[in-house]
């Protein structure tokens, strides 16, 4: 599938955010110069999930947000339980309400 060059810097980065954490829209907007609707953008168009890992990207809030195109019904749904099962099974946990619990894990030492 064809990505932009714009959706190819997106997933480089996102590509550096280790297993166990997370990090957030504004945080790769923020490396990329750019907003955190346009790498919302990005991911909910990721051909390449989960192996340019799109789960890893959570809201600056600490929310899990949404997975896959689908925010409204976070932090239930069919594609939040795959964000959540993705994330914990890399050790990441939330809360019932779909908070980021050990802010610990938060990661933004991106290269740019």
């Amino acid at each position: 599938m064809a990505v932009t060059p714009y959706q190819e810097r997106v997933y480089t980065l996102l590509s550096q955010i280790p297993s166990g954490k997370v990090s957030s829209y504004a945080a790769l907007a923020k490396a990329l110069d750019s907003s955190p609707r346009a790498v919302g953008g990005a991911l909910r168009r990721n051909p390449f999930a989960p192996e340019v890992p799109c789960h890893r990207c959570i809201a600056s809030t600490g929310f899990i947000g949404g997975f896959q195109g689908d925010w409204q019904d976070a932090p239930s749904g069919q594609n939040q339980n795959k964000k959540l099962n993705l994330l914990q099974s890399e050790g990441v946990q939330f809360d019932k309400d779909g908070m980021l619990l050990d802010q610990t894990c938060w990661w933004d030492s991106f290269k740019v």
